[in-house]
């Protein structure tokens, strides 16, 4: 036996060794399944000798890996054939799961409505199989890879699995037969076991920690085929599976196998590698048990021993431990002053599983080990993926990926592809770990939770520094270092998601939210966090270098902290769940607890520093809140006592001071980022997990802690304390004075939003929904996808997306129902050549009347800006709806009701510090202090509001007047109840002011009023009040209270901060008198509101009914003096006596306000003031008789955008006794006459086109080909057509005379256009060089000659010189001569003879000369080169012509390619044809025809034909006739007389119409020429015989009968068109299209030569229009009797003119019979160019497009593309096709549309323009249900064809506006 083996590896033939091969591998199947004797244990050993030689790893690889996977193939079939072996194993597979694994940008589906997971997925022919229709779907680009979910229970509804996995096919699959998979049980091992030698071999212990990239990759190469194999078995089905996944986990084969035990060296060798590879996949690292042993010798405790024994796995004591021993290590060793030292925390003993060096048991655990050391080569993984089906594989590969966590994290934080291998990582997690009942087995049996924490913590704890919050010297805390990759690069969120993935599943978070030692630990986590990013406001200098590490602490706050959260808290849902809420907040506060020790926290937050990051306050807020919202816990059980609630108000309030401090530009040195940190801190994604919960924290302290002080604390912590001052003047010593208006405003604002703001007090869910959607759609319009973006509600993840995004499951159903109920949609609109617009939600009338919140508007907008736009809608509301004109406040909303827990909250409104704060400002604002904003006012009448609102008891009068001496400890306020506070009068203010204010002067009051003044102990003059001290009493109170020894604890800070620096002025105590209550304040605030005395006139005197009923409306439109009289009628209603004094207040007779007399200075100030208010009210003015102007303007200059604007272009006036034209040149604003030496020229565009090239002559247009069997061939373009044509005529004729007898420019052709501005060329060129110096970035070439119009900015680059002189009038003047025709075809024969001199060198010439080259250089050479001589003169002569030709065709095209609407189009106007016309006419005239060649003499008169030359002209009927025209009119000196022009046009249509007979001719059937021909010949003698069509059809078809021209075999082709019959009236009809083009080209053309107006008329009678305005009628005939033959006018008699004519064909048809038809002028019918059709829904073309391959390079592109013009499939940015360093994109722009190209990007659903040397990207023309693009595909949602866009960019191409519709485009250097 063991010689064959040994003849395998000898040197036989490769087919005899393959034979042999089989043949062994039969007999040793055959040997170990027959089961007699003893002949199979000797079989065993062969094979078992065989494989170990077969399978030995070879050094090189290469042959011997395809060798040895020969014989595994041989080995497994037994001999058979290998594909007869997988369609027997394929055919027991119970498929029941599909199970396709993918990799990163696989486009896969996701259904919410089959989901059950929101991780669930579907491949595309899974999705497309099944049945989602209507369900809320999308696709998606796989960023991680993943595989599919159809047919697994777990994860999705049954009813969205697809026809193939819908069946249970399970039951009804046979049994396996014993001996089909016999053989694989016993090769697989063997074969497996070589693979993880092989595995083993290639990797070597890397020096530096750091595996050298190439030997990896070289290994994993080598193996590709082996897991190749490995991939194929899997795919082979269920069978297959469960026969590897017995291999892979059965212990014993490994331990046979892999011990290392035994005589093969080589094995040995391997095994020892392996075990070097295990030393460090444990979580202790060796330096740490270094360390941790050192310290413990050192402190002499063994505190960790103790720890250890406390809890399994703990993080409890360890901060505590830290505080005595933890070692740092500088970053780079030197130990450099002030270097952030980076913390390491000493270990206490975890859980040892986690901890130690990993064992394994069986073969699936070591490939999981090396798939890890290999960081995750992508074929491994997908071949354990695919192993997944295998419901026993999964059980145990999910217990060895947990058992492996530590490790991968290991190997994640030293990877270099961190990105790559996070991916992969997460591709496998997400299966595993979705699956509820799997997750939970592995949480109970494997401890995945503990794991999963404490692999996280230690993942953290590479990145510790100490916190410089608070205490910079003695702070013990730590916090994550957010500068470290670990966290800038987002590495941990593999582990995070996956954390948040389990979390989801409520049996395993309730077992995390039960295990009270996971809990500690997490918190500890959590406290990583807490504080890190700490901002300093830079005081001094700008800071140098502004750092970015924000980002990576808000990503790690959202993702680490916030969305764990948030899954936690899903769970914590109803009342039985209480016991879980009250473990969190227990150890959330003990964590909080340890922090403020830590951080050595007393009181007084340190002064200039900020964090944005309190994860432990936010925990602690949102499981309160869920406690009280669902659990029906009592708030009270769950707050700790006063001293804590101060401590935990202190930093969220920091914030809120600190982002007012941000917005009033107090941290401007700190650079942009730290708007960037305020700005992120509200955004939608944020807001819900930051700011939302820091205001409820915030509002749970001040509903418990005493509103004195807490009010107090928001002044001082606002820095506006020194503000709040009756004295007209004061300083302020910790704040500007610029700063002082914006702070107050925003610690107002504050307090507004933290009373009213009800999110967590008491609102539903419903209408928090409601709420946030108004407030973002009051601030603007808003896409339906960015509502879903903008309203995050609970946080939702995903795991596919690496970056989770909180928000509403999208299109669950509330938000669709809320969304219709607030808002409208507005579908989208065009303006042609406005913006695209998207379709929009726009809110309700409703919703402005009575819902606009500004309090929500203020709290969710990112920028200042986005509150005044919602403002400035609210007011265009108002208006439009006539419910108030002015300018209207911020509206009063009321509110809805607070939850009981929180009605503490009201006290704020209640208490007197309060009071006196509102009373000082409503005061200073009466009296002009410190000119505070109307945004104070109005916040303080809110305030004001608020408290009227909720006031609670409507006291009795009588009680009041009694209890009045009792109750007044205080001098400013008798009570805390603010309805009975607004009355009282306060007398007398002792304030301190500076010596310098005016205050200090005045005398106290005379002594007259002393015995007022001795009672004013109580009610006269108020002590100073000073906020701070009150709330360093009450502070002090609330601490004694709390702990009796607490003396030792708090030192009232009295920091200097609070006694004035001594440079400032001394300030002394003054006493004012100010004899005023709120009421008073109030209604003089009214009266000053409304420049009127006595303007407050309480409304009851009229109606007492206002009291009893007060129907004061929930919301109300106003402005200040409503809100003031709102404010009165409340206060009277809530109290008699508040009544009684409002009314005595009224009755006095107001004194005009203020009552200071006014100093000079004041004086003066005043005047400067109402100075500076009328100029601002000129400037207004001014401004706006500005705009006006320009609006004007714009309208008239920018008819571009607004095709009917009509505006006469100064060139072409119709006033006809102007001898020359004036132009204005909109450079220096002269305006003259265009000269030689000075000319003036036209701003134009040139462009080369090919939009004529692409119409077709087919009826349908064209689709966009989305299946191989639809294709489209260019053939039958208008293009292709000419092309043909001209090459034919080439191959039998003269090559001179071809070029002149049709036009080319139908591709490439050179379109002139104009915005209508004239300027000096002089001024252009100074203009241009001002450009090139101009070192602006501009999106143009000034080298190209680039420039935009200096008047109205459009797109420009040549000027076209205007002719002096205004032909117009001259060809009118001699109008009617009457030459007879053939004196006038002499005349025209002579001007044509006179050869154009060269004109003089003048300025103009020159011009002219360079604007011809421009046109020249337009186009690509090959669109001119045409003549068989390269360079031939008659070349540049088709040329010229042609670009006439191209234009006329063109501005046809743009009238929708007929007449019928006469002179009304713009494109008339616009038009630059005139000046155009002259330039190329001065060019044509520089070449002679000779006048032997001349065709207008072979149109004019009969010569002799000459037979002898070689090659012949072109046959005078083969020529186009409309080019002809051209060339007789552009070979004529200009300007031209209006009757030459006639003269020719009626030669010309004598020959056309001869064309025509003869086309009609060819047309008709033999039988029918015969009847024609003897039918006419009857009529020839009669009188005008020459205008009858009968007589000259009959004529020409005898003509053509003497040659070969009918003996032609009928074609197929033309006998089907001669089954029609023709009548008189058809052939009549034929005539006239035929004719039809050539007299609309005419007419323009006259319409450009000689002005005059365009006739308009119906399409029936566009014949006779036309005919008659070119004067080829001699009588108008009435139409009924009219025939087109009347128009002809002969030179010479017919008969013997059209005998000329047929013989050149008929001699022409003795040579080549064959080409005769073929060249005749065909009649045109060609259709409107026009864009590709799209299909309905775009699935269409992306499924179609997006896995096709290119046909240049066969791959599939990364970017594909396709053209919409003739539907060519190319790879944008693709290097494959790159050619002369041009891209695919680029060339086929050139190729197809001469420089501009269209192209539908397949990937990302939008159009890209290509315009010469820019691109810019057009927009989508597919919009999804709600009208919006979707850019990328990002959103996957389904698409549909939006008509009206693909109108305005077809619209936009066939009128060449590319270039002035679209803004924004760039350079694309050839690359795209």
């Amino acid at each position: 036996t063991i010689s064959i083996a040994a003849a395998v590896f000898g040197g036989i033939s490769a087919a005899a060794l393959s034979n042999q091969k089989r043949a062994t591998a039969a007999r040793l199947k055959a040997a170990l399944s027959g089961g007699g004797g003893g002949g199979e244990s000797g079989a065993a050993a062969e094979l078992q000798a065989l494989l170990e030689r077969a399978l030995a790893p070879a050094p090189g690889g290469g042959e011997a890996v395809a060798e040895a996977l020969e014989w595994c193939r041989c080995l497994l079939s037994g001999g058979e054939p290998w594909e007869g072996f997988v369609q027997a194993v394929r055919a027991y597979d119970p498929a029941t799961l599909c199970g396709l694994v993918w990799t990163a940008n696989f486009v896969a589906y996701r259904c919410r409505t089959c989901g059950i997971s929101p991780c669930m997925s579907l491949c595309a022919e899974c999705f497309h199989q099944g049945e989602h229709a209507g369900h809320d779907y999308n696709m998606f680009r796989s960023q991680a890879g993943g595989a599919c979910d159809c047919g697994d229970g777990n994860v999705m509804r049954e009813a969205g699995f697809c026809k193939r996995h819908r069946m249970k096919s399970s039951s009804n699959v046979p049994c396996v037969p014993k001996d089909l998979l016999m053989m694989s049980e016993l090769v697989l091992p063997q074969f497996i076991f070589s693979l993880i030698q092989y595995l083993r071999e290639g990797y070597n212990e890397p020096a530096l920690d750091l595996p050298s990239e190439k030997d990896l990759h070289r290994i994993l190469q080598m193996l590709e085929p082996h897991v190749s194999f490995l991939e194929d078995l899997t795919k082979m089905g269920g069978a297959m599976r469960s026969v590897l996944t017995q291999v892979l986990t059965n212990q014993q084969f490994y331990k046979d196998l892999s011990s290392g035990v035994g005589e093969n060296a080589c094995a040995k060798k391997s095994h020892e590698k392996y075990l070097i590879a295990l030393k460090g996949s444990g979580l202790a690292f060796p330096e740490d048990k270094l360390a941790c042993g050192m310290q413990e010798q050192a402190s002499g405790t063994s505190t960790l021993a103790i720890q250890g024994l406390c809890r399994k796995t703990s993080w409890g004591g360890e901060i505590l431990l830290f505080k005595k021993n933890y070692s740092c290590e500088d970053q780079d060793g030197s130990q450099g002053v002030g270097k952030r030292k980076r913390v390491k925390l000493s270990s206490s003993t975890k859980d040892q599983s986690i901890m130690d060096v990993l064992k394994h048991k069986c073969f699936l655990e070591e490939l999981l080990f090396w798939t890890i050391k290999y960081e995750f080569p992508q074929k491994m993984v997908t071949f354990l993926l695919n192993m997944l089906p295998d419901q026993d594989y999964k059980i145990a590969f999910t217990k060895t990926f947990v058992q492996h966590y530590a490790f991968i994290m290991k190997t994640l934080k030293k990877s270099h592809e961190s990105d790559t291998m996070s991916n992969r990582i997460v591709h496998i997690s997400v299966q595993l770990f979705s699956n509820e009942e799997l997750a939970r087995q592995v949480t109970e049996e494997c401890q995945l939770l503990d794991i999963m924490v404490t692999v996280l913590l230690y993942m953290m704890e590479s990145c510790l520094i100490k916190s410089e919050l608070q205490d910079e010297e003695n702070s013990l805390h730590v916090v994550v270092n957010c500068g470290e990759a670990l966290l800038k690069n987002n590495t941990y969120w593999p582990l995070v998601s996956d954390f948040i993935n389990i979390l989801s599943h409520q049996s395993v978070a309730k077992k995390f939210l039960e295990d009270h030692s996971l809990l500690v630990t997490w918190m500890n986590f959590v406290s990583f966090f807490q504080g890190m990013n700490l901002n300093k406001r830079e005081l001094n200098e700008h800071v140098e270098f502004e750092s970015q590490t924000y980002y990576a602490a808000f990503a790690a706050e959202l993702e680490a902290c916030a969305q764990p959260m948030w899954g936690l808290l899903s769970h914590c849902k109803v009342r039985e769940t209480q016991e879980y809420t009250r473990n969190v907040v227990r150890y959330c506060l003990e964590a909080l607890q340890d922090w403020f020790d830590a951080i050595n926290f007393v009181d007084e937050p340190a002064p200039n520093q900020v964090t944005f990051h309190l994860p432990l306050h936010r925990y602690y807020a949102m499981f309160l809140s869920k406690a009280v919202k669902c659990q029906e816990l009592d708030l009270d059980s769950i707050l700790p006592d006063q001293e804590m609630l101060m401590k935990l108000m202190i930093h969220p309030l920091q914030i809120q001071a600190s982002l007012s401090e941000i917005h009033s530009n107090m941290w401007v040195r700190n650079g942009l980022q730290i708007k960037g940190q305020a700005m992120t801190y509200v955004q939608s994604h944020f807001c819900n997990s930051m700011i939302d919960p820091d205001i409820y924290l915030l509002q749970v302290c001040a509903s418990r802690l005493d509103p004195d002080y807490f009010i107090s604390s928001v002044f001082e912590r606002f820095k506006v304390v020194d503000l709040l001052t009756m004295a007209s003047q004061h300083q302020n010593t910790v704040l500007d004075s610029e700063h002082e208006r914006s702070m107050l405003e925003g610690a107002l604002t504050f307090l507004v939003i933290l009373l009213s703001l009800r999110l967590h007090l008491g609102m539903t869910d419903d209408e928090i929904l409601r709420a946030e959607m108004v407030a973002q759609l009051c601030m603007n319009d808003r896409t339906h996808s960015s509502l879903l973006d903008l309203i995050s509600l609970e946080s939702y993840h995903i795991p596919e997306n690496p970056n989770p995004k909180s928000g509403i499951v999208p299109g669950s159903l509330s938000f669709e129902s809320m969304l219709s109920a607030v808002a409208d949609f507005k579908a989208p609109v065009f303006e042609p050549g406005g913006s695209m617009q998207q379709g929009m939600y726009t809110p309700k009338a409703d919703i402005w009347d009575k819902e606009f919140d500004p309090v929500m508007v203020i709290l969710r907008t990112v920028y200042r800006r986005d509150v005044q736009s919602a403002m400035d809608r609210y007011t265009a509301f108002l208006k439009q709806s006539g419910k108030f004109p002015g300018n209207p406040w911020p509206p009063y909303k009321k509110r809805t009701p607070l939850h009981p827990s929180y009605k503490g909250l009201m006290k704020l409104l209640h208490c007197k510090t309060l009071h006196i704060v509102l009373f000082t400002l409503l005061y200073k604002i009466l009296m002009d202090h410190q000119n505070l904003s109307e945004h104070v006012l109005c916040m303080v009448l809110y305030l004001i509001e608020l408290g009227l609102e909720d006031s609670q008891e409507q006291e009795s009068d009588e009680e009041d007047s009694v209890g009045e001496h009792e109750r007044c400890h205080d001098s400013w306020f008798p009570s805390s109840n603010l309805v009975s506070n607004m009355r009282h009068f306060i007398n007398y203010v002792r304030v301190r002011v500076p010596e310098t204010a005016p205050e200090v002067k005045r005398e106290p009051p005379a002594s007259t009023s002393s015995d007022g003044l001795a009672s004013s102990q109580n009610s006269g003059t108020a002590q100073v009040f000073s906020l701070v001290a009150e709330r360093r009493k009450k502070f002090q109170e609330i601490i004694n209270r709390n702990s009796s020894e607490a003396s030792q604890v708090v030192h009232p800070k009295t920091s200097m901060k609070w006694s004035a620096p001594g440079a400032t002025p001394q300030l002394t105590t003054a006493i004012l008198e100010i004899k005023e209550s709120i009421l008073s304040l109030l209604i003089k605030l009214h009266h000053k509101l409304s420049g009127k005395q006595n303007s407050y006139y309480p409304p009851w005197f009229d109606d007492m009914e206002v009291l009893i009923q007060p129907e004061i409306p929930k919301y109300s439109h106003g402005d200040g003096m409503t809100a003031v009289e709102r404010i009165l009628l409340k206060a009277a209603v809530q109290s008699r006596l508040n009544k009684r004094i409002i009314e005595e207040i009224c009755r006095k007779v107001t004194p005009p306000v203020p009552p200071k007399k006014i100093s000079p200075a004041e004086k003066k100030t005043l005047d400067k003031e109402e100075r500076r208010q009328k100029a601002r009210e000129r400037q207004q003015k001014l401004l706006a008789e500005f705009a006006s102007r320009q609006k004007s303007f714009m309208e008239t200059a920018m008819d571009v955008e607004l095709p009917d604007a009509d505006i006469a272009m100064e060139i072409a006036t119709s006033e006809q006794h102007v001898s020359e034209a004036v132009y204005d040149c909109v450079i220096c604003g002269q305006s003259g006459p265009s000269t030689e030496d000075r000319p003036t020229g036209l701003v134009v565009l040139l462009q080369a086109s090919s939009v004529l090239g692409q119409c077709r002559n087919s009826t349908e247009p064209k689709k966009l080909p989305t299946s191989e069997e639809e294709q489209i061939y260019p053939s039958d373009t208008c293009a292709a057509v000419h092309d043909v044509r001209l090459t034919t005529l080439q191959r039998y004729f003269k090559d001179s005379s071809c070029l002149q007898a049709v036009s080319i420019g139908w591709e490439g052709g050179v379109y002139v256009q104009t915005c209508g501005h004239t300027l000096h060329i002089d001024c252009h060129k100074s203009y241009m060089e001002s450009l090139r110096n101009d070192q602006v970035l501009q999106g143009f070439s000034v080298d190209k000659g680039e420039f935009t119009c200096p008047l109205c900015r459009q797109f420009a680059n040549s000027v076209l010189p205007c002719y002096p002189g205004n032909n117009v009038e001259r060809s009118l003047l001699q109008c009617h001569s009457n030459k007879s025709m053939q004196d006038l075809i002499k005349e025209v024969e002579e001007l044509q003879e006179q050869l154009g001199t060269f004109p003089s060198e003048t300025n103009l010439s020159k011009e002219m000369e360079s604007v011809m080259k421009d046109i020249k250089s337009t186009t690509q050479k090959k669109y001119t080169d045409y003549s068989k001589t390269p360079g031939s003169p008659d070349n540049d002569f088709l040329f010229m012509y042609s670009v006439a030709r191209t234009n006329l065709e063109l501005e046809l095209v743009h009238r929708g390619g007929n007449l019928c609407l006469g002179g009304a189009n713009t494109a008339g106007k616009r038009s630059c044809l005139n000046q155009l016309f002259h330039v190329l006419a001065m060019h044509m005239r520089l070449y002679s025809i000779d006048s032997a060649y001349n065709p207008w003499r072979k149109l004019t008169q009969l010569i002799g034909i000459n037979p002898l030359q070689e090659l012949p002209e072109v046959p005078v009927l083969y020529r186009d006739v409309s080019s002809l025209l051209l060339i007789q009119i552009l070979t004529m000196p200009q300007p031209l007389c209006k009757e030459h022009f006639t003269c020719i046009v009626k030669v010309l249509f004598t020959l056309l119409y001869t064309q025509a007979l003869v086309a009609f001719s060819v047309k008709c059937s033999a039988e029918d020429r015969v009847a024609w021909k003897n039918s006419g010949a009857l009529k020839k003698n009669t009188s005008n015989g020459e205008k009858s069509w009968e007589v000259l059809l009959s004529h020409v078809i005898s003509e053509l009968s003497k040659g070969k021209m009918f003996e032609e075999g009928e074609t197929e082709e033309l006998a089907m068109v001669s089954s029609s019959v023709w009548t008189p009236d058809s052939v009549e009809g034929y005539l006239q299209q035929f004719c039809l083009p050539f007299l609309r080209i005419t007419c323009l053309l006259q319409h450009h030569l000689f002005g005059g107006e365009l006739p308009s008329c119906q399409e029936d009678e566009e014949f006779t229009v036309l005919a008659n305005c070119l004067g080829l009628l001699s009588s108008f005939q009435s139409p009924h009797q009219f025939t087109s033959a009347s128009c002809l006018d002969w030179p010479v008699p017919a008969f013997n003119m059209i005998s000329q004519w047929c013989l050149e064909l008929a001699s022409f048809a003795d040579r080549h019979a064959e080409q005769v038809k073929v060249l005749l002028v065909q009649e045109p019918k060609w259709d409107l160019p026009c864009l590709l059709q799209l299909p309905e829904n775009y699935n269409t073309i992306f499924q179609y497009y997006h896995r096709k391959t290119c046909t240049v390079c066969t791959k599939v592109p990364k970017d594909p593309a396709v053209c919409l013009v003739c539907g060519t499939f190319v790879c944008l940015k693709g290097l494959c096709c790159k050619q002369q360093s041009y891209c695919e994109c680029v060339l086929h722009s050139q190729n197809c549309g001469a420089g501009t190209g269209i192209f539908l990007l397949i990937n990302a659903s939008v159009i890209i323009i290509i315009r010469g040397h820019r691109f810019c990207l057009w927009g989508s023309v597919y919009l999804d249900a709600h009208g919006e693009e979707d850019r990328d595909l990002r959103r996957g949602k389904p698409l549909y064809i939006c008509k009206e866009r693909y109108k305005v960019l077809e619209q936009q191409w066939v009128s060449h506006t590319f270039d002035h519709i679209n803004k924004r485009w760039g350079p694309h250097y050839n690359g795209l």
